[in-house]
């Protein structure tokens, strides 16, 4: 299945028209250290990750702790985030694996060829939000533009993550297990509202090493109409 998924993500950026080379599609992995079921998505990030089209961001969730081996990547937050997208879609469940791409597409457990065929649709859309990012000394400076105007409020938030970190996970489902993650996520921060009316520049404090990105959301949380990366 690696290799099905390497070379489709070669297919899709032969077959996508060329784009800014900061916008993204987000993919969202809500995965656990406690959750048997989650290495190979937790694998899946790194090939994603490998094409500069896409930014899976792996936001690890604390429901799966009471096992007995607490994710020390695990935000409360980040459960209330996929909460909130479940309760969008009308569900009342949450699960992990869990893939949600561009805020709209849900994906239960780890399916490639389904992942594959959402991430094909989605490269193939051309933003609704054009973004910049910027690095000027320890603050970032943003600009963005719809092009036609939005016609609701939009939320403009900024991630933070890490590429890479490895753990030996001693307890619970996966103990005795050695598992790397990559793009983890440590912070996702609301920086206000948007109309989407006139072109938004925006200087916030961005300090220290951590890589990141911009992005531009509809309320619900539902789909995601820009992103950008900030390295």
């Amino acid at each position: 299945m690696r290799h099905f998924v390497s070379a489709a993500c070669g297919l899709w950026l032969a077959a996508v028209a060329p784009v800014a080379a900061e916008e993204v599609v987000i993919v969202e992995l809500y995965t656990s250290q406690g959750c048997s079921a989650c290495p190979p998505a937790d694998e899946f990030v790194a090939m994603l990750a490998s094409n500069p089209r896409l930014l899976p961001l792996a936001l690890h969730v604390d429901y799966w702790d009471y096992i007995g081996w607490a994710d020390k990547f695990a935000q409360p937050k980040f459960t209330d985030r996929q909460r909130a997208y479940a309760s969008a879609a009308g569900s009342r469940t949450i699960y992990t694996p869990q893939l949600i791409i561009g805020g709209l597409d849900r994906i239960e457990g780890y399916a490639p060829e389904e992942t594959a065929k959402k991430l094909k649709a989605h490269l193939a859309q051309s933003p609704a939000v054009r973004l910049t990012t910027r690095r000027v000394g320890d603050e970032l400076v943003i600009r963005a533009e719809a092009v036609p105007p939005l016609d609701a409020p939009v939320r403009v938030q900024l991630v933070r993550y890490i590429p890479e970190e490895t753990v030996t996970i001693e307890r619970g489902e996966n103990a005795g297990k050695t598992i790397t993650y990559y793009n983890i996520v440590t912070s996702w921060e609301g920086l206000g509202s948007w109309s989407g009316q006139e072109p938004l520049e925006l200087t916030v404090p961005y300090s220290g090493t951590e890589p990141g990105a911009v992005i531009v959301q509809s309320e619900g949380p539902a789909a995601i109409l820009g992103a950008a990366r900030v390295d």
